[in-house]
């Protein structure tokens, strides 16, 4: 059983930031980066490595009923002729790609979300994946996922999903709870996913995920308790939940959640105690950034062997072939680079019938990006960080060039969840709940982001100049180092970083 954290250490670390699908995170991405630039990476792609897999993620947007907690991107419709019509868009977008690859490459990863991808028809699911196979190819043993709406898919349609290849499936649950699913407008029996998943069972798939949610409306800890007690009696080999976010000026539909029928914060740590807690003792294994596996799931056997990976899809066993995404808002990595479409139909589907990849936004790695990107994703998949190792990888003396870091990581130390000597830094048991605050310590553009924003506070707040400010800030933080080392100090000092990095070679992306 893994080591729980306790309420403290929740309040203190539990803190928001990037799940690090990707790093830079996708906020820092420019219009600058456009179709030509993608195209010139898919082609570099095929010089470099030409037979080499790619894994394909697919959005299709469309829900019948939009749920009032959702943040993705999606359209709400009951008209299904746009299924059709998008359908046919999307195949000429996959004929797009396909031109820039060799011919030699195939899909090693298959993965539709929304959406809702089973909003598409069965024989619209399998025209897709036709098309993904004629035009570019799917491998005998490629891993095919999809994230499915209960509500959407009877056994029959379940059967016909299994015997078009899909392998997987991720059931979007969300809570049991009838006040919570009336409040998240979001209704489905306990016995609809009771039958689904009895019949899932049946047809031999490879894994079966469950999400759910915590921090919605009218939810307590006895129904979420209940829920995670059902959930696990029903054995999927994996679990994710998410923290509900309220962000009603962003987000439409989130208005419709009334802010007094929320859990307060005190709640929600309690929420992700339970949770763990229950998970735990139901024999699932923590696997980070809320998704749990029993001990013979892929994703449980990737951590114990230290391949797991992470991609803008989660967590995943499989190697880390470059991401190709189709549809709109969805996000490609492909070599050093990331890049996203559009995401409103009018621009995807004019940008692909001009003949132009859809590329709306993106970002090319520089040195220091890669090299960070190395770190974190370390962290984020293996919970470690051998300094030998990065520092051949990167010709470069980790613990110089991590100076800042590593004393931002003492708090972590002295809690307990870090552990740290001179072949590297290792995250203990307890310290994995936290890995996104970890990660965040050697995140350069987050960092410097909550500097600017510290002094346009400062700056708000006083009126003094920038200069004035930035000195202000640097006495602070001089200050700060003092008192860490005197006897009556109380918590270590927080590192300060300059607008600018005086170290050389680090690239600075705003």
């Amino acid at each position: 059983m893994d080591s729980m954290p306790t309420l403290e250490l929740i309040r203190v670390f539990d803190q928001p930031g990037p799940r690090y699908t990707s790093y830079p995170t996708a906020d820092h991405f420019a219009e600058a980066f456009d179709a030509e630039k993608q195209a010139w990476w898919l082609d570099n792609r095929t010089l470099r490595q030409p037979g080499q897999p790619v894994t394909v993620y697919v959005h299709i947007p469309f829900c019948e009923s939009i749920c009032h907690y959702c943040a993705c991107n999606r359209i709400g419709t009951r008209d299904h002729a746009r299924a059709v019509a998008y359908l046919q868009t999307l195949k000429q977008e996959i004929r797009l790609y396909a031109a820039h690859l060799h011919r030699d490459v195939r899909i090693s990863q298959l993965h539709l979300g929304g959406g809702t991808p089973t909003f598409f028809s069965d024989e619209e699911l399998a025209e897709l994946l036709n098309t993904l196979d004629a035009e570019i190819g799917l491998q005998s043993q490629a891993e095919c996922s999809i994230e499915i709406d209960p509500r959407t898919v009877d056994n029959t349609r379940l059967t016909n999903i299994r015997r078009m290849g899909f392998d997987r499936i991720s059931l979007g649950v969300q809570d049991l709870d009838p006040k919570v699913q009336v409040a998240i407008h979001r209704i489905q029996p306990e016995e609809m996913l009771v039958g689904l998943m009895e019949h899932a069972r049946t047809l031999d798939f490879k894994s079966i995920n469950i999400d759910l949610v915590y921090g919605l409306p009218k939810q307590t800890l006895e129904t979420l308790a209940h829920t995670l007690d059902r959930i696990a009696a029903l054995r999927p080999g994996r679990m994710a939940i998410y923290g509900y976010a309220h962000l009603p000026e962003r987000f439409k539909a989130q208005r419709l959640i009334h802010r007094e029928d929320l859990p307060d914060q005190a709640m929600r740590m309690a929420m992700v105690q339970l949770a763990i807690q229950k998970l735990n003792q139901a024999g699932y294994r923590y696997i980070g950034m809320d998704h749990f596996a029993l001990p013979d799931d892929d994703l449980a056997v990737a951590l114990e062997r230290g391949t797991l990976r992470r991609n803008f899809m989660g967590y995943t066993a499989m190697p880390g072939d470059d991401l190709i995404g189709l549809g709109v808002s969805a996000i490609s990595a492909i070599g050093p680079s990331y890049s996203q479409n559009h995401r409103e139909l009018k621009p995807w589907r004019q940008a692909i019938e001009a003949g132009r990849l859809p590329t709306a936004r993106g970002i090319e790695l520089r040195g220091d990006d890669t090299l960070q990107r190395a770190v974190i994703m370390e962290l984020m998949c293996q919970g470690q960080l051998d300094f030998q190792s990065i520092g051949d990888r990167f010709l470069i003396d980790p613990q110089e060039y991590f100076r800042h870091e590593l004393e931002g990581l003492q708090r972590f130390i002295e809690a307990g969840l870090v552990l740290r000597d001179e072949s590297g830094i290792q995250v203990t048991p307890v310290g994995r709940y936290f890995l996104r605050s970890i990660a965040m310590v050697f995140d350069r553009h987050a960092q410097l982001r909550r500097r600017q924003r510290e002094q346009q506070r400062l700056l708000e707040e006083t009126g003094a100049t920038p200069v004035a400010v930035e000195a202000r800030l640097a006495a602070a933080a001089d200050a700060g180092r003092a008192g860490a080392n005197d006897d009556d100090a109380g918590t270590p000092a927080r590192r300060v970083i300059p607008l600018h990095d005086e170290r050389p070679g680090l690239t600075l992306v705003k």
